[in-house]
């Protein structure tokens, strides 16, 4: 059996195919992708008899993947979503797993896949639909560990996130600035595009936290943010950005 595992976060993917591997099952080979591009361009050349998919990826939502190539191959997806989507994925023997992904739980998703193996499997299309027509719950609050202490963080609270070497960082509006183990692509589309726009590769930046903004050359604009930025951090929306950040703007 061949494994296709579709994961934008290279921890995550590396312990899911260590996951898959310690359920036993036999796999000649488990393939990974980490984007909407680079699954598209995998599938368009290979053939898996199984996919893991995550819906959020860096560079979009993997319901996009099902816009440009055609997947006839059983999907596990691995994410969580409100109980109505997962019913309807339930009741078309689609299965699904939340993260972390347990042992236990992705050996019965397989064990499931093998049971339907010789059966039809669903139009996986309209299933995307299904998710498609869902209102999308965003992350009210993020965990954060300070030493030996764990500690909550509402969205709401947030004034921006930025990446520094190779780590990531938030600041309150209360201009504390803590560690958080997540990605700027992961947290792109985990927070609420209403309130938080990434201005540039290394900055996520909340709407009420823009104090002033200056157009700049070749169409970027300057943002002072209160709170500040770090010095070395550069609040500038990129000329790539720069239409967008003006729509989101203008909502």
């Amino acid at each position: 059996m061949r494994i296709l595992i579709v994961e934008d976060e290279t921890l995550a993917a590396d312990q899911l195919k260590e996951t898959i591997v310690a359920t036993g099952v036999t796999v000649t080979k488990i393939d990974i992708t980490n984007s909407v591009k680079e699954t598209v361009d995998w599938l368009s050349v290979n053939n898996a008899d199984l996919i893991f998919l995550d819906i959020q990826l860096g560079d979009g939502s993997s319901f996009d993947i099902f816009e440009q190539v055609k997947i006839k191959t059983p999907v596990i997806f691995t994410t969580a979503y409100n109980q109505y989507a997962i019913k309807a994925f339930k009741l078309n023997s689609i299965d699904y797993l939340l993260k972390p992904v347990k042992k236990e739980e992705l050996k019965a998703a397989i064990d499931k896949y093998l049971r339907l193996v010789s059966s039809t499997f669903p139009d996986i299309k309209s299933l995307v639909e299904t998710f498609k027509q869902e209102k999308k719950e965003y992350k009210k609050r993020f965990l954060i560990q300070v030493g030996a202490t764990i500690q909550t963080v509402e969205s709401n609270e947030i004034a921006f996130i930025y990446a520094m070497e190779k780590s990531v960082f938030l600041t309150t509006f209360l201009k504390r600035t803590l560690t958080i183990d997540y990605t700027l692509d992961r947290l792109q589309y985990l927070l609420n595009p209403q309130n938080f726009f990434r201005i540039n590769r290394k900055l996520i930046i909340n709407i009420k936290a823009i104090n002033k903004m200056q157009s700049m050359s070749r169409s970027r604009i300057l943002i002072e943010l209160d709170p500040p930025a770090p010095k070395n951090i550069e609040a500038l929306v990129s000329v790539e950005r720069a239409n967008e950040f003006k729509s989101w703007l203008d909502r």
